[in-house]
């Protein structure tokens, strides 16, 4: 599957850099609340590195904030547990659905991919489901999520959204 990613992406390497002289192509936010030691989270930054994307890792909702205001996102990975920020208090309340929103108002809208935690029943699943696509996202992926399913989508996200090629902005 990295395989099958890093061959799909190096085929674009032609329109290959962001900004004066870059050497990132990509920029993917990662808003994970790190519940899990050795997720998707902490083993895609090795492996997409070296094909010119910059994983940028944010813990919580008030960082994801910092580095949607800072950094151009091509694709953003939101775990709905994100937290608000650090605080025991704000570690209870969840605001992956805030950082959606944050990136809706972001020109151009980068395609979301939302993880979120295994509903109890299909009812609940299928309103949540709904509810992630409204807000715009691109997949929705349940946790615990192999890695190869990770890459799969963020692959489909470069053909589909990006239609095979490097984003170019």
């Amino acid at each position: 599957m990295v395989a099958s990613l890093h061959q799909h992406l190096d085929s674009q390497a032609a329109a290959a850099s962001l900004g004066a002289g870059g050497s990132h192509r990509l920029n993917l936010l990662l808003a994970y609340a790190g519940w899990r030691e050795d997720s998707f989270a902490d083993q895609l930054p090795p492996l997409l590195q070296p094909m010119g994307i910059r994983c940028i890792r944010s813990r919580t909702a008030q960082e994801a904030r910092s580095v949607i205001l800072h950094n151009r996102v091509h694709i953003a990975v939101i775990d709905l547990s994100t937290p608000a920020d650090d605080s025991e208090v704000a570690q209870n309340e969840k605001l992956g659905g805030r950082v959606l929103h944050l990136l809706r108002a972001m020109s151009p809208v980068p395609p979301m991919v939302v993880v979120r935690p295994r509903q109890v029943s299909a009812r609940e699943s299928e309103r949540g489901l709904a509810e992630a696509l409204r807000e715009g996202a691109f997949s929705v992926l349940e946790r615990p999520v192999p890695l190869e399913s990770m890459l799969e989508t963020l692959r489909r996200v470069v053909q589909r959204h990006y239609a095979g090629h490097w984003p170019a902005y």
